[in-house]
Order: structure tokens, then C-alpha cells, then sequence
């Protein structure tokens, strides 16, 4: 005979059995990260250095992420970049007085050494986004003009991911907190400025509420670092991968998996800079965009947005390497790196 109390214990663990049965299991989180600062000492207490080795997807996996205090005043968040020549990152880091981080960032060309998109250092644009990408026409030339999307932090430390349209002749970048909805094209080779702005066409999106179609509203993007890439990844702590509008990645590349660097911010203030391990079949195979977009998300990432990758990812913690860079000669020389020093 069981008694009432027995009975109360056994009906309440059978409702949690039937209520656990019930519900699907979900996961909060595609990969465990292990804490590993140590490996990378001497750290402030606000920079912390994480690694996971676990499967993504039934994949080989390697992947390492710094967090920082942006409101740290004894960090500097900055930029370096080059003129007309790249360096590795350990180049970059014996040049800038070994900084405490040292990562590349934006996409580049391989003939000229240029970026090809924009760098801000100590509050001066020292790199443009490139704007014209010719098209195949039949009798003309033809173009398109897309905006290249950036990360930013300002005076006060606070951190961004706009759409910017950058010229030479402006002092400041002009950054827009929405996507073009579709790239302008035109026939112009070199369209000005004030035309980018006013033929830029609105932001569209479809909803289930209907249609969300806003203009652009540019405004002056102070910013006293930065560093460009592509495409955002997330935005509102949401995926929201702006390939198209961006004119980054064509056909199925998007799918692909490739060695990954991206940033991002959480909503209470902490920079994280991710690198992510790639092809090294069997070992780590990489990652796409949508995957990156939620290990993102999975921290806590309210925006966030990839870098250039591939043969270029390389993420260093006071002068050692994370991960393995893919190039079998080691780490690709490149023309612009993100720091994080001692103030």
C-alpha cells in the first residue's frame, strides 16, 4: 500500500516524465567552448579566448573566438594597414609592438595589394569600399554599384555594422543602417557620390505582414575604427545574410565551406572576433555563412560580419596562431589587419 505523500511524489515525476517526453529536445548552442586563456597568457581580465574542437553539423570542426570589453579604457581597438605591399599578421604584430590581438579583415586585390573595402584609423579613412564592378553587356559597358558593409567603434566604444558609400574627396564615410534592396546599375564608370546617394534603391524586404520597403538615409558615419568585409551575417540578433545586396559571393559559393574570420558585438558590450579552422579534410572542414551566422548568434551577437576568409584567416593572441592557416606556406600577407593593444 502506498501512502498519499508516496502517491503525490510518483503522480509529480510521472508528469515530469510525460512533460520531458513531450517536448523535443532543443539546443541552445551548435558547439561547447572551452575557455582557453591560459594557453595565451599574459591577458587583461577583460580579453578571453575560447576554442572548440566539437563536430558542427556531423563535420570536423576547429574554431577559436576572442570576447573584449569595448568599455575597457586600457584597451585601444585600432587598425593598421599597408601602401601598396601586404604583410603577414606576425609582420603586422612585430610592427605594431606586439599587440595583444591581431587579425585579418577585409578582402583585397592580389595584383594591386589594395583593399577592397574600408579601413578607419584614428578617425581617418585609410581604405575605400570599391563601388563599381563592371558587367558583361552586349553593345555597352555596363556596371554595378554595390555597398560594402563595415564594423565600426567609436569614441565613446560603441560598436556598429552599417552599409557604407565611401569617396576620396569626403572625410568621413557615409553609412546607411539598411541594405540597398537591389545593387544600382547604370552605365557609369565612376558615378559621384551625391548620384550613389540619390539613385540608391530602397531597402525591400517581404514580411508576412506584407512588404517593408524604406528608403535609405545616409548620414555621417564617425567612426574612429573600422574595418570592412562581407556580407553582414546578422542583424538584430537574427541571420540576415545580405550576399545578394552585396555582390560577394556568387552561385552556390554561399553554401560552400571555407576557413572563416568575422566580428561581431553583444548587446552588453563585448567585441567578439571569431576564426574559424578550413580545409584540412577530416580535421576541420570549415564553415558557410549560415553556419557562421549562428555560432555568432549562439554568443550573443546582436550584429555581426564576415571578414575576408579562405587562405586569408588567421587570428593571433599575443603572437601564437589559433588556428591553422589553410595555405600550406602559412599565414597569406595582407594589406590591413584589426588590433587590440594596451592603452
Amino acid at each position: 500500500m502506498v501512502n498519499s505523500n508516496s502517491s503525490k511524489i510518483l503522480l509529480t515525476a510521472g508528469l515530469l516524465l510525460a512533460v520531458c517526453f513531450f517536448i523535443p529536445t532543443i539546443s541552445f548552442a551548435q558547439v561547447t567552448w572551452v575557455n582557453v586563456s591560459a594557453d595565451y597568457v599574459p591577458l587583461p581580465a577583460s580579453v578571453q579566448v575560447f576554442k572548440t574542437t566539437d563536430s558542427l553539423d556531423g563535420k570536423p570542426f576547429i574554431a577559436y573566438y576572442v570576447k573584449a570589453k569595448l568599455k575597457d579604457k586600457k584597451l585601444d581597438f585600432t587598425t593598421d594597414t599597408t601602401l601598396g605591399r601586404r604583410l603577414t599578421p606576425l609582420q603586422f604584430y612585430e610592427k605594431n609592438e606586439q599587440p595583444i590581438v591581431v587579425v585579418n579583415t577585409t578582402f583585397f586585390s592580389f595584383a594591386t595589394n589594395q583593399n577592397l573595402n574600408v579601413v578607419i584609423k584614428e578617425g581617418k579613412l585609410v581604405g575605400y569600399n570599391i563601388h563599381t564592378i563592371p558587367m558583361r553587356g552586349k553593345d555597352t559597358f555596363q556596371y554595378r554599384h554595390p555597398l560594402g558593409s563595415a564594423m565600426g567603434i567609436d569614441k565613446k566604444r560603441t560598436a556598429d555594422i552599417s552599409w557604407l558609400l565611401t569617396d576620396s574627396s569626403k572625410r568621413f564615410a557615409y553609412a546607411s543602417q539598411l541594405p540597398m534592396g537591389k545593387v544600382l546599375r547604370d552605365s557609369l564608370l565612376n558615378p559621384s557620390f551625391e548620384y550613389i546617394i540619390n539613385n540608391a534603391p530602397p531597402f525591400f524586404r517581404g514580411t508576412t505582414n506584407g512588404p517593408d520597403v524604406r528608403n535609405l538615409d545616409f548620414k555621417k558615419w564617425k567612426m574612429k575604427t573600422a574595418v570592412g568585409g562581407g556580407p553582414v551575417l546578422v542583424q538584430n540578433g537574427e541571420i540576415q545574410i545580405t550576399n545578394e545586396e552585396e555582390l560577394k559571393f556568387t552561385g552556390k559559393a554561399i553554401n560552400d565551406k571555407h576557413p572563416r574570420t568575422c566580428m561581431g558585438y553583444t548587446h552588453d558590450g563585448y567585441l567578439i572576433i571569431m576564426a574559424i579552422q578550413g580545409r584540412f579534410p577530416g580535421i576541420a572542414e570549415g564553415a558557410t555563412l549560415e553556419q557562421e551566422a549562428k555560432l555568432l548568434i549562439d554568443l550573443g551577437c546582436v550584429e555581426a560580419l564576415n571578414l575576408d576568409g579562405g587562405g586569408s584567416s588567421c587570428l593571433l593572441v599575443n603572437g601564437k596562431e589559433t588556428i591553422k592557416p589553410s595555405d600550406k606556406t602559412g599565414e597569406r600577407p595582407v594589406p590591413a589587419v584589426f588590433l587590440i593593444q594596451k592603452n
